[in-house]
């Protein structure tokens, strides 16, 4: 006989017999269950807890005799084991994968992913129109929008040069307004109108353009929804998600004109002249601080990642319809990694990671994403934390009601509790109380299991985004190695089947990726709740990189590890830098390079 059953990851097992001597059989498995779930009936638990344990994590079953059951590789955890048991089993699962060269291995398998994301895949690493980065002597007065899911922010913005030192930029006034549901439910250009309004409101009184079409207001803009952007200025609306009802009736129309309607109507003539996403304006925004900057890393209730990077590396095809003039004057663009989207085959998953991928809406589409943004944290120590309450005396064996829920233990209750070093942890004890309350009062001892169990959570995390970042970093020498020596004709990465003209590299290619690889340091703008505000994370990310750096097994061959008058080796850097507001200053910063570029 067959009995379907169903594992962790979802998917249908079946045990079958043979010659009347069954491996596990309907009767037995049933059986199992039953037992199980009045052991946690008996512990105070409903049988709505047990069940949705035993969904978790149904390996727990298979330990209900006296002894763990061991099939192949597995072997199911012993019931009535220890929380210590519980923590060296989830350190050992959380944190092994990334000890050792481990790190490394994963990040050379990530650099691979990059590499073939760059060629042709639609979804991943986009060359963006900003192919320029601020040489910091760009000056004046620019208008930035932020566009986000929660809030609209209008400011006047002031660039000052690098003669300023230590005010460089400097955000003249500044107006945030909340999008809430009203706003949202909006529908196409009245949602443009309301944003029009807040632009009038917040700087018709501080400039003297923007009063006659000849003399438009130019602004530059960080757009955090969908769009196929067209050129530097442009690009077709789509839909917004988030609850938006904003691009109804005006799907596929510029999204610069719309705005430029909106604001006339108001006698305010602008005209939108740079559009970027959130991890280019990090960049964008450090880089007029520092010249070294060449990344922007975002990570908070999502993560992505931008880099600078030779235009000859990604496929023709990825770059569109774009002019001729754009390849003659760009050797290097930023790329809008869509880092969330890697991973996948190569991650360190654990049963919990399984579970929650595949309890997900879109299993799979961001796998990386799922290990180490501020959504999912929480949710990765919830379903670990569940499993742990129900195989020792944690929490006094019972789930608090609201722990059943997905999601319901965010990533600030467990960034609270990590926090809290006291010996007491009376700050956590009532944390936890007030959000998850128990029939069984929790006590010290459970609160320091739950901060030991979210710090292998977030360091697994920050090891994970330093891999991500060492990975581009390495490709990125690598491309420029690869530039350097083949400046006049397209390398591999280029060459691909297509029915475009090849690459025109530009007359400064070659001085260009000289002066890439002699960078010492290169400096990783960041933004973002996990980034800014969990604690230690900051600093476990950069010992990482440092790491990573120091120990990398294939040194570069590149002149920027060589020192050129003494022949000495030099070992690189990497730093990760805050940058802050940088929305609204990268996307000053993108309207001033352009500025620029037309003048020079």
């Amino acid at each position: 006989m067959t009995c379907p059953t169903t594992n962790i990851t979802g998917t249908p097992t079946l045990y079958l017999s043979s010659s009347g001597q069954p491996l596990v059989s309907a009767m037995t498995t049933l059986r199992e269950v039953f037992f199980a779930a009045l052991r946690s009936l008996l512990k105070g638990k409903s049988f709505l807890q047990a069940l949705f344990t035993f969904w978790i994590n149904p390996e727990i079953i298979k330990g209900t005799g006296p002894e763990s059951i061991s099939q192949g590789s597995k072997v199911y955890p012993k019931p009535g084991r220890t929380t210590d048991d519980f923590l060296r089993e989830a350190e050992k699962l959380l944190l092994q994968p990334i000890r050792g060269d481990g790190l490394d291995e994963f990040s050379l398998k990530l650099k691979a992913q990059f590499k073939e994301g760059l060629l042709s895949d639609p979804t991943c690493m986009l060359p963006s129109y900003n192919h320029q980065l601020p040489s910091r002597s760009e000056s004046g007065r620019y208008l930035a929008l932020d566009v986000g899911g929660s809030t609209l922010r209008v400011a006047l913005v002031e660039l000052r040069g690098r003669e300023a030192q230590g005010s460089e930029s400097h955000i003249v006034r500044q107006q945030t307004f909340k999008i809430d549901r009203a706003v949202k439910n909006l529908e196409g250009r009245a949602f443009f109108d309301w944003m029009a309004q807040r632009i009038v409101d917040t700087v018709s009184k501080d400039l003297d353009t923007g009063k006659s079409p000849e003399n438009p207001l130019l602004m530059g803009l960080a757009w955090s929804f969908p769009i196929e952007q067209t050129s530097h200025k442009g690009g077709k609306l789509q839909g917004m998600g988030k609850g938006f009802l904003a691009a109804n009736g005006l799907l596929g129309q510029d999204l610069g004109d719309i705005i430029k309607t909106a604001c006339q109507a108001r006698d305010l003539h602008v005209e939108l002249a740079a559009i970027v996403n959130d991890s280019a304006a990090a960049l964008l925004s450090q880089a007029y601080l520092n010249s070294s900057t060449r990344f922007g890393l975002i990570l908070g209730t999502g993560v992505n990642i931008a880099v600078h990077l030779p235009v000859p590396t990604i496929g023709r095809d990825k770059f569109g319809n774009r002019p001729s003039d754009w390849f003659e004057k760009a050797s290097h663009v930023i790329v809008n990694t869509e880092l969330g989207m890697f991973g996948k085959g190569i991650l360190p998953r654990t049963r919990w990671d399984r579970a929650l991928n595949a309890a997900h809406p879109k299993p799979d589409f961001q796998p990386l994403e799922q290990l180490v943004s501020g959504f999912y944290l929480g949710e990765m120590c919830r379903l670990a934390l569940v499993e742990a309450i129900d195989t020792t005396d944690l929490l006094g064996g019972v789930v608090p009601p609201s722990l059943l829920l997905p999601y319901s233990l965010d990533t600030e209750t467990i960034s609270l509790i990590e926090a809290d070093t006291s010996p007491s942890l009376e700050f956590s004890l009532a944390t936890f109380k007030s959000r998850h309350p128990s029939p069984v009062e929790p006590t010290a001892a459970d609160i320091a299991f739950i901060r030991s169990l979210a710090s292998y959570i977030s360091r697994r995390s920050s090891a994970i985004v330093a891999a991500s970042i060492f990975a581009l970093w390495r490709f990125k020498n690598e491309a420029e190695t690869e530039y350097l020596a083949s400046p006049t004709s397209p390398t591999t990465s280029s060459s691909s089947s297509s029915s475009q003209q090849p690459l025109n590299y530009p007359p400064h290619s070659q001085t260009a990726a000289r002066g890439e690889l002699d960078l010492q340091e290169h400096v990783v703008a960041f933004n973002g709740s996990v980034m800014e505000q969990y604690p230690l994370y900051l600093q476990n990310c950069q010992d990482y990189l440092d790491q990573l750096v120091a120990s990398s097994s294939s040194p570069l061959s590149s002149p920027s590890i060589h020192d050129h008058d003494a022949g000495v080796i030099e070992t690189p850097t990497i730093r990760l830098v805050g940058a802050k507001e940088s929305s609204l200053l990268g996307a000053a910063v993108a309207l001033a390079c352009l500025e620029e570029g037309k003048a020079n």
